[in-house]
């Protein structure tokens, strides 16, 4: 168990707090392109900061303040424009790095006026990649976008499904380092899920003999040996990897998936689970269908018959903030201990002025993509399910 004050480090992520401070220093999805060519403006709430992001007329993106410096009017019912977003109640114009472009009455009446070169709104950079848009919300300069693999590869079809998450950020990371979850809430509960239901049991797991855990450029490596597995050196090498900070990467060479868990607030966390399915030769390419899920049905429970759902049960059932000062690490717990300590360690770096790790400014090191090494064991047939999930989520024609 750790403090209260130890446990509020590593989940709080307001501005000036220490983890919010780290947690800035990266890109974050944000919004997905094909949400905003449905409605070109929509609110934004990420690390505690109330925020819109927008689509010019010209087709560029940008994240700006949540209210007009003028009134006071929420931004969200802002008019796109060629050259930015315009105010709907006085028409002030704002681009994407903030700056006021006009003030409409103003100029008119004083050509010649200065006032709107300082007013400025807060804004953020933004970029494009793989149908998702990221925001920078750090100190300048920006670091590269990482062009994980995922987002910039050809010949794979993509899937988004977003989730809405009442709990803090740190409990969705800290299951994406404890492989043992994997033989009780997805096979067990799994299985009892569907018996519930009066359907057959859909999952069977070996028991882990084996677990550890390697640190490395990227974040951290998971290791397992399952039962009746041989102990050889490429079996007890591969694991899901852990992306520092947010990014758990899961799925096979065939199907790989990233899962970004976005904090939203203190409370609230935003999942991105960008899921792909490698393109069958001479198949044409799929536009990216893109899926707002529901959590919980109209019991208000969350159905876990299935592995995404499993993994929000235990997220979620741990309340807002996980108690931690509360809770009792055991032998299996051994990567959740590794990645707080690289955490702290992270947060330290900011604090005293220096980079942290996984931060890509070297062009070399981001092109054509950062190439991600997945688990290949096929602990549960996802791939089987992808083909027939783009026609069950893609709208009707």
């Amino acid at each position: 168990m750790i403090s209260k004050q130890q446990n509020d480090r590593l989940t709080r992520v307001g501005p000036g707090t220490p983890m919010g401070d780290l947690l800035r220093r990266y890109w974050h999805p944000v919004g997905a392109v094909q949400d905003l060519a449905e409605e070109p403006v929509r609110r934004v709430r990420i690390m505690g900061e109330n925020l819109t992001l927008y689509r010019s007329e010209a087709g560029e993106y940008g994240l700006i303040g949540e209210r007009c410096p003028h009134r006071r009017v929420d931004m969200e019912y802002g008019i796109p424009d060629e050259r930015g977003l315009r105010c709907p109640y006085h028409g002030w114009l704002f681009d994407k790095a903030g700056r006021c472009l006009e003030m409409p009455f103003d100029d008119r009446v004083n050509p010649g006026s200065t006032h709107k070169d300082r007013i400025a709104m807060l804004a953020y950079p933004v970029r494009e990649l793989g149908g998702l848009v990221f925001a920078y919300l750090g100190p300048a300069p920006a670091p590269l976008l990482p062009r994980w693999d995922v987002l910039a590869r050809e010949g794979f079809d993509a899937i988004v499904e977003i989730h809405n998450l009442p709990c803090n950020w740190l409990q969705c990371m800290d299951n994406a380092a404890d492989p043992m979850h994997f033989e009780y809430l997805h096979a067990a509960l799994g299985n009892y899920a569907l018996k519930k239901q009066g359907k057959p049991p859909a999952m069977k797991v070996a028991r882990h003999l084996k677990i550890d855990f390697d640190r490395f450029d990227l974040g951290i490596m998971k290791r397992r040996l399952l039962e009746g597995e041989p102990e050889t050196v490429d079996d007890w090498t591969t694991g899901h990897p852990l992306l520092f900070p947010n990014i758990l990467a899961v799925g096979s060479v065939d199907a790989p998936t990233l899962q970004f868990r976005v904090p939203v607030d203190d409370t609230n966390t935003r999942q991105f689970a960008y899921r792909t399915l490698r393109r069958k030769p001479g198949a044409p390419a799929r536009p990216m269908v893109v899926n707002h899920a529901k959590l919980f049905n109209e019991q208000g429970k969350i159905v876990a018959d299935n592995i995404p759902a499993q993994d929000m049960v235990a997220w979620v059932m741990q309340g807002p903030i996980s108690d931690r000062e509360n809770e009792h690490l055991a032998a299996s717990d051994k990567g959740v201990l590794m990645y707080h300590k690289m955490l702290n360690e992270e947060m330290d770096k900011v604090q005293r002025g220096e980079e942290p790790m996984c931060v890509f400014r070297d062009p070399a090191e981001n092109e054509p993509m950062i190439d991600i090494r997945r688990e290949r064991r096929n602990l549960q047939t996802f791939e089987s399910r992808y083909d027939t999930h783009f026609d069950r989520l893609a709208p009707a024609k």
